[in-house]
């Protein structure tokens, strides 16, 4: 009241609130927002809703998101903060003039499998569009605990407003800066109503892409914990002990790529014991030791398909491993790095399922996949784990456009590119840098910056003739092709509803 006072000049006694609005207590999923306000005489809904995703509801809150969204297939993926949304939506569906609503919410309702679940039911069913928002931005609560997190803020309702507008953060610890939009779709990018559903194959002149192989032989260690005592995975200590033990299985303990141990150099081994004699794995007692194990683990499953595989604990339970040289991806990479790091690999390392790999990739789509166009794809459609981006092949690999027009030439040029950036990091992965350190915006090196630049022109060159001003106006057109490629199929629609390479 002072402070008010002092900045306008006049006193002010506003506070304890004597005459205001009603105010309920209660829970707001369960409480019929008609009740407390009939629609017709609200003008405005604001809220900062719960931050809680799929893996931390309690079960109240389980059997509240079950409840606002039974009739909603794929809804169990939702964050808990969706609820509002959807409630929403229904009390301002049919109201006219209708009630405008913005919310403070996890970013994680722009991202992944989320998007289409969400946005797909708000849209066909109440006609909601955005009409302002703030992409990621980091935010600290004041409240005891000072919950961390990346949020957006979003405004909609069931009418289009005629200035739209984005607020664009440089990096999520910036100040924003205002952008008209034509339109902001649901990755709050000013493109298309297009919603990028979860495919089971390219959608346009990629090679496939998959998992690398999994375990499925222990529980997985929590965080900081290491289990590499049994199982099928060895430290570099154990792997020097069975050796010791057994010399003559050398050729089956090989190297193990996952995220962690491709991008920072970890150094990992498994048993990959696909053409093991028999008798080789029955002299090594510690061997047996392990693969025992793995069968008592296999046969404890719940699942059938788990227990079936009890029956040969010597080998992967899911075997994806390629016989020729393939592209690795990381299925996690942190928010910092401008390019997802990625590499050709040789078939003797074994890729874990932490990882993605293209079998059948040749240099020209290491080029692409490794270009700033792709990168810009990854950070607006992508999922997240914590802040770090998470890639996919249903949504982000399968999802993504292709050039539809390059030339022989234009080819070419971004294969010539893709092999001078592998030879500008060859030298110093050699001399002990890993993956990590080159991609570290801090200490990227400047012939590497540049070799990535000239990748970059070319595969821009691929898509237009005209430069990319910023990695926005990259998604955006990527946006526009995704709609052309996907039409007539596309699940959201604008209509509203019925009332040669060299490896290293």
């Amino acid at each position: 009241n002072q402070r008010l006072s002092a900045a306008f000049g006049q006193l002010y006694q506003r506070l304890p609130l004597r005459k205001s609005a009603t105010i309920k207590v209660g829970n707001a999923l369960r409480i019929d927002w008609k009740e407390v306000l009939p629609p017709e005489k609200c003008s405005y809904i604001l809220g900062n809703p719960p931050f809680v995703g799929k893996k931390e509801q309690n079960a109240e809150q389980k059997a509240d998101l079950e409840n606002v969204w039974k009739d909603v297939k794929g809804s169990g993926l939702l964050d808990f903060v969706t609820c509002w949304y959807r409630i929403a939506a229904e009390y301002i569906y049919s109201v006219q003039p209708s009630p405008k609503v913005a919310f403070v919410s996890t970013n994680s309702i722009t991202q992944g499998e989320q998007v289409s679940i969400l946005w797909g039911a708000l849209s066909q069913r109440f006609g909601i569009r955005i009409n302002f928002a703030h992409r990621t931005f980091a935010w600290a609560s004041e409240a005891r605990g000072k919950a961390h997190v990346h949020c957006v803020i979003i405004g909609f309702g069931v009418s289009d407003s005629p200035n739209k507008i984005i607020y664009e953060y440089e990096n999520p610890k910036s100040e924003p800066h205002a952008i008209p939009a034509k339109n902001i779709n649901a990755y709050l990018t000013d493109a298309p109503d297009v919603l990028v559903v979860s495919r089971t194959e390219p959608l346009n002149g990629a090679p496939e892409i998959c998992y690398g192989s999994m375990m499925i032989d222990k529980d997985r260690p929590k965080k900081g914990q290491k289990t590499d005592d049994e199982g099928l995975i060895l430290s570099s200590e154990w792997r020097i002990k069975l050796l010791h033990e057994c010399s003559a299985l050398r050729p089956f303990i090989k190297r193990l790529y996952g995220g962690e141990e491709f991008l920072n150099g970890t150094e990992r081994w498994c048993l990959w014991l696909v053409d093991a004699p028999p008798q080789l794995i029955r002299s090594s007692k510690s061997l047996l030791e392990r693969l025992e194990k793995v069968r008592k683990f296999r046969l404890s499953s719940n699942r059938e398909q788990t227990r079936e595989l009890a029956k040969t604990p010597q080998l992967f339970g899911e075997i994806r491993q390629p016989n020729s040289e393939y592209i690795l991806i990381p299925k996690v990479s942190s928010e910092g790095r401008q390019y997802i790091p990625i590499g050709f690999v040789s078939p003797n390392i074994i890729a874990s399922g932490s990882a993605l790999i293209v079998p059948d990739a040749t240099i020209y789509h290491f080029g692409i996949l490794f270009s700033n166009m792709h990168n810009a794809w990854i950070r607006h459609v992508a999922g997240r784990l914590e802040s770090r981006l998470q890639y996919s092949n249903g949504i982000v690999y399968n999802n993504y456009p292709w050039p539809v027009e390059a030339t022989a030439a234009q080819k070419a040029k971004v294969e010539e590119c893709a092999q001078a950036v592998l030879e500008a990091r060859e030298p110093f992965l050699k001399a002990g840098s890993t993956l990590a350190d080159l991609y570290d915006p801090l200490t990227m090196p400047p012939a590497l910056h540049k070799a990535h630049s000239e990748l970059d022109r070319a595969v821009d060159k691929c898509y237009r003739k005209a430069e990319f001003a910023s990695d926005r106006e990259r998604v955006e057109f990527l946006f526009q092709l995704y709609e052309q490629l996907t039409a007539p199929m596309m699940v959201l629609a604008n209509a509203k509803p019925k009332r040669g390479r060299k490896a290293n």
